[in-house]
């Protein structure tokens, strides 16, 4: 049954959550173009309605803290406590970002030990810390390669190479930046298509956009010779940081040609994800684009080019400092190691629970199983399942992505979940299966136990309500 979830649904008139005393001042009368002319129609609770009301929306709320998040490409893992605990210290909490540049001297020497340390991590010469996001990072980025090339006189480069398995933020942010955005296909294996990639390159090909391991979960161990043949044709590397999750500490995207590089700080260095940020998406260079640069903390004064306010999301960076700092390299390559065991070990349960693996093959810190015979055998979908695991509480991984893949669920289980949590989840995904061939009409109406079972998402997308209507007497 669908709970009654807003405030407005349970007010009852009369109620109050405290008594104000009258006046013992002369009210203001307000000007008539600023009063209401009627009155205002918020909920009336007692105080007791407005704790239960919060603290039922806080249950419907669900994070890595609540239970298994296997989000695919999104990098759900645990954000360790000390972390906050760093970023709330009075020196940085209470800092203004109008200080001036005396009162905020640790401030900023801690975002330049952070731009250090990711150079470090990747491979890179320089780091700017101010794009707010992933995507913001994207576009900083690929603007950077369009200064570059402009710089040179070579403003003939147009195209921008983006495999199709890619996050769909890469073709939308290129475009974006005014490139045309040319696709290049995947081999039967998952990886880049050689062949076609050297059919695309030319004069007017800005670079490519990719990220290693790939969406798929997959290593292009050709990137190498991705590198050379782009560089060749005298393009740039663009390097997606959604998935270095899976080679923290083991390989560096600089070592592997790539010039342009955005990390998300709100997924690999476990600071906050999800709920609408903040997020953090600095992007680093190789030496060669270093010039063109937003502001960076290491240059001292923020005065040059900004593309975000000041100098970006300092709290996040702040624990994602904190997160280097306590794990030190050996941490990090512990982390990228028990990343990709428990993405091979939950895809060697699933496979002997009878589902299938779009690549049958090992993955890095990522899978992505297909359903496409089961949906053929029982007629439930992949959104079936996803739905399904709800009922069992579980967090649904990522649904009918990448597109090259029909009927596709991605695991992604991060490092921070032990084996137990894997096996639970295993058997969850087999109980479901047995379902789907006993019983698929329950599936196509799951969830059961939700708050909110499963709504019209096409009218919701074009319908959208949003914001709440009081009915009229």
């Amino acid at each position: 049954m669908t709970q009654r979830l807003l405030s407005f649904e349970k007010s009852v008139p009369g109620r109050r959550s405290a008594v104000v005393p009258p006046l013992d001042v002369p009210m203001p009368e307000l000007p008539r173009a600023f009063a209401r002319q009627s009155d205002l129609p918020l909920p009336q609770l007692c105080e007791l309605d407005v704790s239960r009301h919060y603290k039922q929306l806080a249950d419907c709320a669900y994070g890595v803290n609540s239970g298994f998040y296997p989000l695919g490409s999104c990098t759900m893992k645990y954000n360790p406590a000390v972390n906050e605990a760093a970023a709330a210290l009075p020196g940085f909490q209470q800092a203004h970002p109008l200080a001036p540049e005396e009162a905020t001297r640790g401030c900023r020497a801690a975002m330049a030990e952070l731009e250090r340390d990711l150079c470090e991590v990747t491979g890179m010469d320089a780091f700017t810390l101010q794009p707010a996001a992933g995507a913001h990072g994207e576009l900083t980025g690929l603007l950077l390669i369009k200064a570059y090339h402009e710089a040179r006189g070579d403003s003939r480069r147009v195209r921008m190479l983006v495999p199709d398995s890619a996050h769909g933020t890469n073709p939308a942010s290129a475009a974006m930046a005014g490139y045309t955005v040319v696709s290049v296909r995947s081999r039967a294996d998952g990886c880049v298509d050689l062949d076609h990639l050297r059919s695309l390159l030319g004069d007017d090909v800005a670079g490519i956009m990719l990220t290693n391991p790939n969406t798929l979960g997959l290593f292009e161990r050709d990137i190498l010779t991705i590198s050379e043949l782009v560089h060749g044709a005298g393009g740039l590397l663009y390097y997606d940081g959604a998935n270095l999750n899976a080679i923290l500490g083991l390989a560096r995207p600089g070592d592997m040609g790539f010039d342009v590089t955005h990390l998300n700080l709100h997924k690999t260095f476990a600071t906050p994800h999800g709920g609408g940020g903040p997020g953090s998406g600095p992007v680093g260079v190789k030496a060669a684009l270093k010039p063109f640069l937003p502001v960076t903390a290491s240059a001292g004064a923020a005065d040059g080019l900004q593309v975000k306010a000041f100098y970006g999301n300092f709290s996040v960076m702040l624990k994602a400092l904190c997160y280097l700092k306590v794990l030190g390299g050996d941490g990090l390559a512990q982390a990228g190691r028990h990343a990709v065991l428990n993405a091979n070990y939950l895809l060697h349960r699933l496979r002997q629970a009878g589902y299938a693996p779009a690549y049958d093959q090992p993955c890095m810190h990522e899978f992505v199983l297909c359903l496409e015979a089961i949906k053929h055998e029982t007629g439930v979908s992949a959104l079936d399942v996803a739905k399904a695991m709800i009922d069992h509480g579980i967090h649904p991984p990522t649904m009918y992505f990448p597109l090259i893949v029909h009927e596709a669920l991605m695991f992604e289980p991060t490092e921070t979940e032990d084996q137990a949590t894997l096996e639970r989840v295993a058997d969850i995904m087999k109980e479901i299966l047995s379902q789907a061939r006993s019983d698929p009409q329950s599936l196509h109406e799951a969830p059961h136990n939700a708050p909110i079972g499963r709504p019209d998402e096409v009218k919701a997308a074009r319908e959208p309500v949003l914001k709440y209507q009081p009915e009229r007497p």
